[in-house]
C-alpha cells in the first residue's frame, strides 16, 4: 500500500519537512485507530466471589468461559476481568469452587450469566456445602494477583516463591519455624529441594477471616532469594519430619527433625535425624537411622509426622509421633529423642467410622492437636481413596485420647478431582479455649484426576478454619 502523495517522501528533506511528516502521520493514526486504542486500554471488570451465608470473600473458585478462559479469584475473592472480546456481552461462566458452588440448572450446567463491563462490579453469589471455610492462600505468587489489576492491595509484596509442598511447623525460641517440601521459584524451573525455611510471630494472623495475609521471615541466600535449609549429603531431594523443639538436660532447646533422602521417582533411600544450626540457619546431620538395602527394604519406626506433646496419667511428658495417629512415643528430651533404644512404637488406628455410622475412613496423612474448647482431642487428615477426590477430601474426628479410639468422623473440606495432602491443625494461630480451629494442606494436581494444574494456586498452602460450635460439624451438643 503507497502513501498518499501528499506524503510521498521527497529526494531531499529539510528538518522541518522531516516533522512536519510526523505530525501528519500521527493525526492520521490518532484519527483512524480509536477502536484498537480504547480496546488495548480497556478497564477491566472487577467480579467479586462471596459467600451467601456470610458475605465472606471466597479464594480459590474458578469461573471458566464457554470458550474455555479460565479466571480463578485471588485471595481477596476477585478476578480482574479483561477479554475485550466478551465486553458489554452476557457470558457464561462456569462456576467450580472445590467445595462452594451455585445451583444447577435445568442441562445440569452449574454457572452463572453476567455482563461484564469495563470498570463495573459485578458479583457471584456461591453456597458452602461443607463445614470448613476457606481462608486462602498462605504460600506462593499472586496472593492478590486479581486485585492489583484492579488497583487494590498495592501494598501486598509476594516474596519470591510460587510454590511448596508440605509443611511443617512449630513454636521454637519465642517463633513459629516454618519449613516446606519441594519449591517453586520463578528464576528456573528446577527450584529448592532441600527444604525451605522461614519464622513468624507465634500468632501470626490477626484475624481469621479472609483476606487473609501471612508473612514470612524467610532464610535467604546472598541475593536475598528464600534458599534450602537442609543440605543432607546425597543425591535427590532431602524432606524433613517431625519438627520438634526440645530440651536438652541442661535446658536449651533444640530445634530438631526426622530427613528422608529421596530418588526418582519417589523412592526414599535414607533416613535419619538432624538438628538445627541457629548460627550458619540449617538443618546439619545429627545420625542416620536406615539406608535402603535389600536385607532391609523398608525404614524402621522413626519419630515422623506432626508431632503432638502429652503427659501420662504419672505427669511423665511424652513426645507422640504420626500421620496423623501417634506411631511412635518418646520422652520429651532432646536425649530421648536422639537415642532410638528409648522409643517406644505404637499402633495407630487404621480407619474410622463416620459419625452416621455410615463409612469406615482410612486416613493417609494428617495430624492430631488437643482442643481446650471441645475437651477432646481433635485429628485432622485427609482420607485415602476419597470420591470424587482420590486424595482430597478431608475429615474432622475427636477421641478422649490421642491414641484413640478416633470416632466421629465428619467430611469437612471436598477438592473436586484434586488433590490436598498433608494437613496440618494450628492451634497455635488461636487462643487456648477459641471454638475457631485452623489448618492447611497442600493443594496439587499431582495425584489427581485433573487435566490441568490451577494457575498460581497448584501446588501451595491452603489455610481453612472449622468452627467448632457449628451443629453441622458436631451435631447440637454442647463442647463435652
Amino acid at each position: 500500500m503507497s502513501l498518499p502523495r501528499a506524503f510521498a517522501r521527497p529526494a531531499v528533506q529539510t528538518i522541518s519537512q522531516r516533522r512536519s511528516l510526523g505530525w501528519l502521520l500521527l493525526l492520521v493514526v490518532s484519527l483512524t485507530a480509536p477502536s484498537q486504542r480504547e480496546a488495548l486500554a480497556l478497564e477491566p471488570c472487577r467480579i467479586d466471589v462471596v459467600d451467601e451465608s456470610n458475605g465472606w470473600p471466597v479464594p480459590l473458585v474458578e469461573l471458566r468461559t464457554t470458550h474455555h478462559v479460565r479466571f480463578v479469584t485471588d485471595n481477596a475473592g476477585r478476578i480482574a476481568f479483561d477479554l475485550p472480546e466478551l465486553m458489554n456481552q452476557e457470558t457464561w461462566f462456569t462456576v467450580e469452587g472445590h467445595g462452594y458452588g451455585v445451583t444447577a440448572d435445568g442441562f445440569g450446567q452449574r454457572g452463572v450469566r453476567l455482563t461484564p463491563r469495563p470498570g463495573e462490579r459485578l458479583t457471584v453469589n456461591v453456597h458452602r456445602q461443607l463445614p470448613a471455610k476457606r481462608l486462602g492462600r498462605i504460600t506462593g505468587g499472586g496472593l492478590f494477583g486479581e486485585s492489583q489489576k484492579l488497583g487494590l492491595e498495592k501494598d501486598w509484596r509476594d516474596q519470591g516463591v510460587l510454590g511448596c509442598d508440605s509443611v511443617q511447623t512449630v513454636a521454637h525460641q519465642g517463633k513459629l519455624y516454618w519449613n516446606w517440601g519441594d519449591t517453586t521459584v520463578p528464576h528456573y524451573p528446577l527450584g529448592i529441594f532441600d527444604m525451605t525455611g522461614a519464622t513468624t510471630s507465634l500468632k501470626p494472623l490477626k484475624h481469621f477471616e479472609p483476606p487473609i495475609r501471612l508473612h514470612y521471615d524467610y532464610v535467604v541466600d546472598e541475593k536475598g532469594r528464600p534458599r534450602g535449609v537442609a543440605p543432607i549429603a546425597g543425591s535427590g531431594p532431602t524432606w524433613l519430619s517431625g519438627y520438634a523443639s526440645l530440651p536438652d538436660a541442661s535446658g536449651a532447646h533444640h530445634l530438631v527433625a526426622t530427613y528422608s533422602k529421596i530418588r526418582p521417582p519417589l523412592e526414599e533411600y535414607e533416613v535419619g535425624l538432624c538438628v538445627w544450626n541457629d548460627d550458619r540457619s540449617l538443618f546439619e546431620k545429627e545420625r542416620t537411622l536406615w539406608t535402603k538395602s535389600r536385607g532391609v527394604p523398608k525404614s524402621p519406626p522413626c519419630p515422623r509426622g506432626h508431632p503432638v506433646s502429652w503427659k501420662d496419667d504419672a505427669g511423665a511428658e511424652w513426645m507422640l509421633f504420626g500421620d496423623p495417629f501417634p506411631a511412635l512415643k518418646c520422652r520429651a528430651t532432646f536425649e530421648d529423642w536422639s537415642d532410638p533404644s528409648r522409643w517406644q512404637a505404637l499402633e495407630p488406628q487404621g480407619t474410622v467410622i463416620s459419625r452416621d455410622g455410615t463409612e469406615q475412613v482410612k486416613p493417609h496423612r494428617g495430624c492430631i492437636a488437643w482442643n481446650a474448647y471441645r475437651r477432646k482431642w481433635v485429628a485432622i487428615f485427609t482420607q485415602m481413596y476419597g470420591k470424587p477426590s482420590l486424595l482430597g477430601e478431608i475429615w474432622y474426628a475427636e477421641a478422649d485420647a490421642p491414641t484413640g479410639p478416633w470416632r466421629d468422623a465428619v467430611n469437612v473440606v471436598t477438592h473436586q478431582h484434586y488433590t490436598f495432602y498433608n494437613p496440618r491443625i494450628h492451634p497455635e494461630f488461636t487462643n487456648e479455649d477459641s471454638p475457631v480451629l485452623l489448618f492447611e494442606g497442600t493443594y496439587t494436581k499431582t495425584f489427581s484426576q485433573a487435566n490441568e494444574a490451577t494457575p498460581r494456586h497448584d501446588y501451595n498452602q491452603v489455610l481453612y478454619r472449622l468452627d467448632l460450635d457449628d451443629p453441622d460439624l458436631v451435631g447440637s451438643s454442647a463442647p463435652r
